[in-house]
């Protein structure tokens, strides 16, 4: 049990300011004459360095209210957006690393991690729960060189908790394949300095969350470019797919990386991550036999110990797959001086 002095500098600490509107990427103040402010005065807003790759914010600006906190001080967000090309509605929560504040990378972008949960997916995103350490582990391999400073957007992953929608447009469904390729990096786009090019962006996940992420990047390598990909199934297995086998095959990783493979390209990444103590191995070693090659770069993280759940998904990327994904991206450019 914690005592009352402990209990209350943790729930300060974790909790201070949960439900107040917050904002990221806070633009510097031009030096003020004579060392005189004025606080009537707008910011400046920042213009991209000479990278044409990066995109300043398009807008508009979402409205987020802080749902956590971290030690550091940065804030895990959440919202709630109307995707223009789905037609669905649902909650995103994001996270900013510190260095998006920082006056050196103001006029920089940012790579994003796009990260999925498992199961339905729905109504949260266990992602923005700060217990599993995801942002954690960003923000120590930022420090210690071994990861780039994501932004991370953390999407609800099923319109529903109903049924399993494969992250995928299944006719008659809510359009969640539109959803996760086009309208949650838009609202990125919208509200945060990230890239224009594939080179920036990337997906996580974890269970059906993997699947999704994978799908996605194999569906759409022009738009991204990795996945870290944890205990995921290969194939698609909604209900809700019977009687429409050719849009189920339309999103079918094997079918997918085939395609890639025939074409030629574009490259795309996919680590796998699996627990030693879970099932599932032998269907990622199957798939990297049949299909890592060509375009198709393909690797397999062996998590000791591991168990089908977060913590040990990222245990996994501390001991290397940030560091991998981070090797395939790129990632911001300080100003000099």
């Amino acid at each position: 049990m914690l005592g009352g002095g402990g209990f209350a500098a943790w729930k300060l600490d974790w909790f201070s300011g949960n439900g107040e509107a917050v904002s990221f990427g806070k633009n510097p103040q031009p030096p003020a004459a004579a060392g005189k402010t004025d606080p009537s005065a707008p910011a400046t807003a920042a213009k991209p360095t000479g990278d044409p790759d990066v995109l300043m914010p398009t807008g508009p600006k979402a409205a987020f209210k802080q749902t956590a906190k971290l030690d550091d001080g940065t804030i895990v967000a959440k919202t709630r957006i109307a995707g223009a090309k789905s037609s669905f509605e649902g909650d995103v929560w994001v996270w900013a690393p510190k260095e998006y504040d920082d006056p050196k990378y103001a006029k920089s972008g940012f790579p994003v991690l796009i990260a999925l949960p498992g199961g339905n997916g729905f109504p949260d995103n266990y992602w923005a729960d700060r217990s599993l350490g995801l942002q954690k582990a960003i923000t120590d391999g930022a420090k210690a060189g071994t990861s780039l400073p994501f932004i991370v957007i953390m999407p609800v992953l099923n319109p529903d908790a109903k049924y399993y929608y494969d992250g995928s447009d299944i006719p008659g469904q809510a359009k969640m394949g539109t959803w996760m390729a086009e309208d949650v990096p838009a609202f990125a786009k919208a509200n945060f300095r990230t890239y224009k090019s594939r080179d920036g962006w990337a997906f996580m996940g974890s269970s059906s969350g993997a699947f999704v992420g994978m799908k996605t990047v194999l569906q759409h390598p022009d738009k991204f470019k990795a996945v870290i990909a944890s205990g995921g199934e290969i194939v698609p297995d909604s209900p809700l797919w019977k009687g429409h086998q050719a849009e189920m095959d339309a999103n079918n990783p094997e079918k997918l990386a085939q395609k890639l493979i025939d074409s030629k390209g574009p490259e795309v990444y996919i680590n796998f991550q699996i627990g030693t103590k879970e099932s599932g191995k032998e269907r990622m070693t199957k798939f990297q036999q049949q299909y890592g090659k060509g375009p198709v770069k393909m690797t397999i993280r062996d998590i000791q110990n591991g168990e089908h759940n977060g913590w040990h998904y990222v245990r996994g990327m501390k001991e290397g797959s940030l560091e991998w994904v981070s090797k395939v991206l790129k990632g911001p450019k300080p100003e000099a001086g």
